[in-house]
C-alpha cells in the first residue's frame, strides 16, 4: 500500500500570492535583503506595473520569459509579474555558460531574456541570446539599453492583465537527467499552486516567521520556499550570496525564525570563522535539503546553534515532498515523513511495492507534480507512468512511516546541491583533440557532498596536456561542472554494450581514495 502525507484542501492561485499579506499589513516588510525593502503594498504595484510593461513590449501570456539572474529581490518581482501577465517564468542556472544558456533557450523557444550585466562577456558568446524575438533586458547596466529598474517604475499606459488558465504554464526550470543535457520541468498554475499549498502547511508557518531560504532562487527549492513564505504573509529575506559574509550578516540582523540552506552551503556556513552561537538565536528551525545531511554537519551545526537540522527532500518535477514534522519529532538522519498533498510508493525493479525497512525506489504521486519536460514527451513517458512519477532515488520507510535515503539510481552528481550530469562533463572532455574518451564520476565529498572526477585515455600522437589545462578546457564549456581532478588511463573499462562502464570507475575511484587513507 502506498503511503500517504495529510490532505491538502485547495492551491494556492499564483495571481493572489501577496492577498494575505496586502490584507493583513500592506505596509510591513515582505521582502528584505542587505540593501533593499519591499512593503507587500511596495512588492504588488512594482510587480503589476512590470507585468503591464513586459505585456508593452508585445509579449503574450504563455511567451517564455527567461531570466540569467543572481539573487535579488527584483528577481522575485520578476516571477510575479510573469504570473499576472501569463508569461511562463524560465530561470536559468546562474553559473550557465554559453553553450548551457543557448540549449535553455533553444529547448524552451524564449522570446525574451533578463539578464545581470555581469554577464554581458559570456552572452556575448551565445549564439542565441542576441537573437531573441524581443531582445534582451538588462539589469545594473551603465549604458542606455533597455534595463529593469525603468521597466519596474515606469507607469504603464494600459494596466490590463489577463487571468491565465489553471493548466496554463507557470515555471519552466532546468534540471539534468542521468544522462543528457538538461531538460525543462514544467510547472502550471495549478501544479505550483499545489506545490506552494503543500509547503505552506509542512513548513507549519506562523505569522511571526522570518523566512531566510539562503540558496539560489533561480532554482526550485529557494524559488518555492520564497514564494511559499510570501503566499502564507510572513516576511521573506534574500541574501544576494550564499557566501558566509551575507547570511551571517543577514542572520544578525534580520533576525530570521527560519533558515534552509543546502548542506554543503550550511557546513561552510557553520565553518566560517565569524559565525557564532548568537547568529543563530533568533531560528527556530534549520532546514535543508538537496543532498544528504553528514553526520559531522549535524553534531557541528548542534553545537553552535543549539538546535537540530530538519531534513527535507525535494525534485524539481514534485517539489517539497517529505519534511521531519516542524511540531513533531524529528528523526535525525531521515528525511522526513510525505509533505501535505503527496504519496509515495516504494517498489522494487519489478515495479512492486517493498516491505517497511526495505530498500526501494522512490515514485511520487501528487497534484504538485509536473505535467513533463517542455517539448520532451518521450522524456515525460519515461519518468511518469499512470500518474506516478519515478524520481530515480533508493529509500526505505521505517514504522513510522519516515523515509531514510539510500543513494541515487540515477548517476546524476550533487556537487554543492548542484545536479551535474556526467555526459555533459565528458563531453566537454573529448571536445579537446588530446582526449580520445572520458568517463565522470562523484567522489564523496564530506563538504561538498560529492566531488567531480574524470578519468580520461588519450589520443595517440598528439601532444599531452596538463591536467589544470584540462580541467580549464572543460570550465571554459561547463562552468561549476568542470572535474576537481582528473586520472589518465591506458584504457577506458567498458560494458557489455560497449559504453564506459561508470561502475568500474566508480569502484577504481573508491579504491583509490581507500588506499589514500592507508
Amino acid at each position: 500500500m502506498p503511503i500517504t502525507g495529510p490532505p491538502l484542501e485547495k492551491p494556492v492561485l499564483l495571481a493572489d500570492i501577496l492577498k494575505i499579506g496586502l490584507e493583513s499589513n500592506p505596509d510591513a516588510a515582505a521582502i528584505v535583503s542587505s540593501d533593499r525593502s519591499w512593503t507587500w503594498r511596495e512588492l504588488d504595484a512594482a510587480s503589476r506595473r512590470l507585468a503591464a510593461n513586459l505585456l508593452a513590449l508585445g509579449l503574450k501570456p504563455g511567451d517564455r520569459a527567461a531570466s540569467l539572474m543572481p539573487n535579488r529581490t527584483d528577481l522575485m518581482i520578476y516571477y510575479l509579474a510573469c504570473f499576472k501577465a501569463g508569461l511562463v517564468a524560465t530561470p536559468l542556472n546562474y553559473r550557465y555558460q554559453a553553450p548551457e544558456i543557448d540549449h535553455a533557450l533553444e529547448v524552451t523557444g524564449a522570446s525574451i531574456l533578463l539578464a545581470h550585466a555581469e554577464r554581458d562577456a559570456d552572452l556575448a558568446l551565445s549564439q542565441l541570446a542576441g537573437q531573441l524575438p524581443l531582445g534582451r533586458i538588462t539589469y545594473a547596466a551603465e549604458d542606455d539599453r533597455r534595463n529593469f529598474e525603468e521597466l519596474l517604475i515606469t507607469e504603464p499606459t494600459v494596466m490590463d492583465l489577463p487571468s491565465p488558465a489553471a493548466d496554463a504554464a507557470a515555471f519552466i526550470f532546468f534540471t539534468s537527467g542521468s544522462t543528457g543535457k538538461p531538460k525543462g520541468v514544467t510547472h502550471t498554475h495549478e501544479t505550483f499552486g499545489w506545490m506552494l499549498a503543500s509547503a505552506i502547511a509542512g513548513f507549519e508557518f506562523v505569522p511571526e516567521d522570518i523566512f531566510l531560504p539562503a540558496s539560489s532562487i533561480s532554482h526550485i527549492g529557494a524559488s518555492l520556499f520564497s514564494l511559499a513564505g510570501l503566499a502564507a504573509g510572513i516576511r521573506i529575506d534574500v541574501a544576494h550570496a550564499i557566501i558566509g559574509e551575507e547570511v551571517l550578516a543577514l542572520l544578525a540582523n534580520t533576525r530570521p525564525t527560519m533558515l534552509c540552506m543546502l548542506p554543503a552551503a550550511l557546513f561552510a556556513l557553520v565553518r566560517d570563522h565569524g559565525a557564532d552561537h548568537e547568529h543563530f538565536q533568533s531560528l527556530r528551525v534549520c532546514f535543508a535539503g538537496g543532498d544528504k545531511v553528514s553526520a559531522e554537519l549535524e553534531r557541528e551545526f548542534v553545537e553552535l546553534a543549539g538546535i537540530e537540522i530538519d531534513e527535507t527532500y525535494g525534485m524539481s518535477e514534485i517539489g517539497l515532498a517529505t519534511i521531519n514534522p516542524v511540531s513533531g519529532k524529528n528523526k535525525v538522519g531521515s528525511i522526513g515523513r510525505l509533505a501535505p498533498g503527496f504519496a509515495a510508493s516504494i517498489r522494487d525493479e519489478q515495479g512492486r511495492e517493498v516491505p517497511v525497512g526495505t530498500d526501494g525506489r522512490l515514485w511520487i504521486q501528487s497534484r504538485s507534480n509536473t505535467i513533463g519536460y517542455w517539448n520532451r514527451p518521450d522524456a515525460t513517458a519515461e519518468t511518469i507512468v499512470d500518474g506516478w512519477l519515478d524520481t530515480g532515488d533508493v529509500v526505505r520507510v521505517d514504522e513510522e512511516d519516515y523515509l531514510w535515503f539510500d543513494g541515487r539510481q540515477k548517476q546524476i552528481i550533487i556537487h554543492d546541491g548542484s545536479n551535474i550530469c556526467p555526459q555533459e562533463v565528458e563531453d566537454s572532455l573529448v571536445e579537446h583533440p588530446a582526449v580520445e574518451s572520458a568517463g565522470v564520476v562523484g567522489i564523496h565529498d564530506t563538504v561538498h557532498g560529492e566531488n567531480v572526477r574524470a578519468y580520461i585515455t588519450l589520443t595517440a600522437g598528439t601532444e599531452r596536456p596538463t591536467v589544470a589545462e584540462l580541467i580549464q578546457f572543460s570550465r571554459a564549456r561547463v562552468g561549476y561542472k568542470a572535474p576537481e581532478e582528473i586520472v589518465v588511463l591506458d584504457e577506458m573499462p567498458l560494458n557489455a554494450t560497449g559504453k564506459i562502464d561508470r561502475a568500474s570507475l566508480k569502484r577504481m575511484a573508491e579504491s583509490r581514495s581507500l588506499q589514500s587513507t592507508k
